[in-house]
């Protein structure tokens, strides 16, 4: 049960980190929590009028991949962080 509460915990503060992945010099955002749920894109209106629909698909590919990527990350430090906490106390049960 400490398992679940735990990882609900860390589910919570996930959901309050933001990340984003910026492609194109910042002409393209886009905005993301650590749970990797996709919170906001933002496009240049000048980027927007002049870029072709193959330019647009590619860079919101690269910008929504390091949102997630940068979310990817901080979730599985915050889990090892929940995992150690944990499983620290164990350790002296196999004489370490």
């Amino acid at each position: 049960m400490e398992a679940q509460q735990k990882a609900g915990e860390v589910k919570k503060r996930l959901d309050g980190i933001t990340v984003s992945g910026v492609a194109e010099g910042g002409k393209i955002t886009v905005t993301a929590n650590a749970n990797k749920v996709i919170q906001s894109i933002n496009i240049d209106s000048a980027f927007l009028a002049d870029a072709d629909k193959d330019e647009l698909e590619e860079l919101l590919v690269v910008a929504i991949n390091k949102a997630l990527d940068q979310a990817e990350n901080i979730s599985q430090s915050e889990m090892a962080a929940m995992t150690k906490s944990m499983l620290g106390n164990l350790g002296g049960m196999f004489g370490q």
